[in-house]
């Protein structure tokens, strides 16, 4: 096992930059997920660190050692690529320990090295069979084995289970985060799909453009992104986005207008937002709820001037998905629809007009630049005597 360390990481291709500056610190044994849109530069970061394309700039050190020019079968590292690349005129068990083979690596201990793999990936059974005979998740646990019985002190895996349907990607992330805790290993993980990244991954990297926007914890970065591109990315459906204005700020508190008219409390500290100021509510869709209803069918508060929580809308589109239902609603103002999360019971039809109601603790306001603005809290409403 290894801790991984990059400083001034930096890729050109030409005079195209396409790495811009990597600073990033990987714990001995910690199971970290490189996550981004397609042409972010995560898989173009984690060749660098396989030694399969060369640092232009920066320094990357594994356990300690410096390994810019290290050559990348002495690097101490086994990558798993989103190809299975299996020979398909050998068996399982020649395909896993063909590279021991290479090394010379005495016949009795590639023996132990295989079993052992194949036990700890459940496929001893598949041993003697040929490629051509095996499923696509059986093939990838293939792939794996073949990466732990070279004993890597960094396992690094780029896009592992995009070959595979829904159903087995579930059912291969827990073998994967099973595969970590008993292994112990570093491990670097590469995905665009922020469900693989929130579930796999003890620290995500959020990268956009070359850059890293934003590291931390699945529930860091979940519950306090950075910015809007991270607001956006994790989360399915994604954050919804509402533009409105500063209308003022109380320390840790801030009112804004929505663009329908509507007046709503934030408990975030816009200290440094002037008012008047083009700023970006941010709510997830689990955290809207349907406001109170009146008689006439319009939720009380909801329009111009409304206080907190009430935003007039028209449903768009219901999605029913067994265990959650989401309803898209067309909130004047807003260019996208916003989403809903709703569980069991009675939801409006599509057409139907409603408001929607959140708490104030549970939004997030982004100003002009796109970067969050500090978390704060409401002041206390006063009690009935």
């Amino acid at each position: 096992m290894a801790s991984v360390r990059l400083r001034g990481i930096k890729k050109r291709y030409g005079d195209n930059l396409v790495i811009k500056g990597i600073d990033l610190d990987i714990e001995d044994g910690q199971f970290v997920v490189f996550v981004g849109p397609s042409g972010c530069g995560k898989s173009t970061l984690l060749r660098m660190i396989a030694g399969l394309e060369d640092i232009s700039e920066g320094s990357l050190e594994l356990g300690g050692k410096p390994c810019n020019d290290v050559e990348p079968a002495r690097r101490g590292i086994a990558m798993v690529f989103q190809s299975y690349a299996l020979y398909p005129h050998m068996t399982v068990y020649d395909n896993m320990g063909f590279a021991l083979k290479l090394a010379k690596v005495p016949k009795p201990e590639i023996d132990e090295r295989v079993r052992r793999a194949a036990a700890i990936l459940q496929i001893e059974h598949l041993l003697e069979r040929k490629p051509k005979a095996l499923s696509g998740g059986q093939r990838q646990r293939v792939a794996i084995g073949r990466a732990i019985v070279r004993k890597p002190e960094v396992f690094l895996f780029d896009e592992p289970l995009s070959n595979l349907d829904a159903a087995l990607r579930a059912q291969t992330r827990v073998e994967l985060a099973h595969l970590h805790r008993d292994l112990g290993s570093t491990m670097i993980y590469v995905t665009h799909d922020q469900v693989e990244a929130m579930t796999l991954g003890q620290k995500i990297v959020v990268f956009n453009g070359g850059r890293i926007e934003q590291v931390g914890t699945p529930l860091e970065l979940y519950g306090h992104p950075a910015n809007l591109f991270v607001a956006g990315f994790l989360g399915a459906p994604r954050m919804n986005f509402l533009p409105a204005t500063l209308d003022g700020a109380g320390g840790p508190h801030a009112s804004v207008r929505l663009a329908g008219g509507a007046r709503v409390e934030v408990a975030a500290n816009a200290g440094r937002v002037q008012g008047g100021a083009r700023v970006t509510l941010g709510v997830r869709p689990e955290h809207l709820r349907w406001a109170e209803a009146r008689t006439d069918g319009m939720a009380a508060g909801a329009g111009a001037g409304a206080a907190n929580g009430a935003i007039a809308g028209t449903v768009a589109l219901v999605e029913y998905l067994g265990d959650v239902t989401l309803v898209y609603v067309r909130v004047e103002g807003v260019d996208e629809m916003v989403a809903v999360k709703c569980h069991a019971g009675a939801l409006p039809p599509s057409g139907a007009r409603v408001a929607l109601a959140f708490d104030p603790a549970h939004a997030y306001l982004f100003d002009d630049t796109g970067a969050a603005l500090p978390a704060g809290q409401l002041a206390a409403q006063p009690q009935p005597a």
